[in-house]
């Protein structure tokens, strides 16, 4: 039997679970959907549930209706090693959605995702240079990890 994960984040859609699940899949690397399901019943192509993951982490999608909308009370932070990866996420994330400040965007669905360097924990770290960093944060939409760190060195 497969370990069932802790915690599993749950969407509500209202019609869009599996084109939800299916755009996920299509961005990230380590992807797949798990599982479809009509609820109540077999597998369904138009499904009213799905289970998939994301480089590891499971979620699961429901059509549950136009009842609840999404809000950036929640949101999903991306962890980038590089640019390319803070670039491709910013850019894939954000298509058909609304980008906003300092790597936080809307999907198309209204999910709220934050896009983040690793670097950025690290700059913001030194209490002498995080002022100028903070600052640079500020004053963008998708991070730039070499605006921070030109941010970092100034100080």
């Amino acid at each position: 039997m497969a370990q069932i994960q802790k915690i599993t984040p749950f969407l509500w859609y209202d019609g869009r679970a599996m084109e939800a699940a299916e755009f996920y899949v299509s961005i990230f690397e380590n992807a797949r959907i798990v599982d479809a399901r009509k609820l109540g019943g077999g597998p369904a192509e138009s499904a009213s549930i799905v289970s998939f993951e994301l480089d590891g982490q499971r979620f699961t999608a429901l059509d549950g209706g136009p009842m609840f909308q999404f809000s950036a009370a929640i949101s999903f932070v991306v962890n980038c090693d590089t640019q390319d990866e803070v670039d491709h996420f910013w850019e894939r994330l954000g298509e058909g959605g609304e980008h906003d400040m300092c790597g936080w965007l809307r999907d198309k669905f209204g999910v709220s995702w934050q896009i983040v360097p690793s670097a950025v924990p690290e700059l913001l770290g030194d209490p002498d240079k995080s002022v100028a960093v903070m600052e640079a944060l500020l004053g963008m939409q998708k991070i730039d990890i070499q605006t921070l760190r030109d941010a970092y060195d100034s100080e």
